[in-house]
């Protein structure tokens, strides 16, 4: 059982897997940095300087002056502009997977062996026929066996 479970866990697959995971977390936190550090403030500052992540719906009766306050006297907030930071993350990260994904198919077909040929010419008419075929379907003429 130890054996199988190394012929497994070592196969290429699931090494694969492994780094992918690990690589894409730290893509995410890549990311999550670059919308809240780089896209998010000058956004907010071109709009009125706006602190997204601090936008708030407080559904209580009490007033808070900050998201943070609000979350520390246990108020229920709507955090609307922490959702709108994660939607805009997940769309860099979807859009940089698309590209990844788009990249990686076209050098897999650039790479990728055509396939194998299932017909030949006929060398009297040129017509395709099947590679095993002794007599050509439209001259019938005998046609040599490759």
């Amino acid at each position: 059982m130890l054996k199988e479970f190394r012929e497994f866990a070592l196969k290429g697959n699931v090494v694969d897997l492994a780094v992918g995971i690990i690589i894409g977390a730290a893509f995410g936190k890549i990311t999550t940095s670059l919308v809240n550090d780089v896209i998010m403030p000058p956004i907010g500052y071109m709009l009125g300087r706006i602190d997204f992540s601090s936008l708030f719906l407080n559904l209580s009766t009490v007033d808070y002056p900050s998201l943070d306050a609000a979350k520390k006297a246990g108020a229920p907030v709507i955090a609307y502009g922490a959702f709108i930071n994660t939607v805009l993350d997940f769309t860099i990260v979807a859009f940089a997977v698309f590209i990844l994904v788009k990249q990686i198919n076209r050098l897999k077909d650039r790479f990728a062996s055509p396939p194998a040929a299932s017909e030949k010419a006929c060398p009297y008419c040129l017509t395709n026929i099947p590679l095993k075929a002794m007599k050509c379907k439209a001259c019938t003429a005998d046609v040599p066996v490759s």
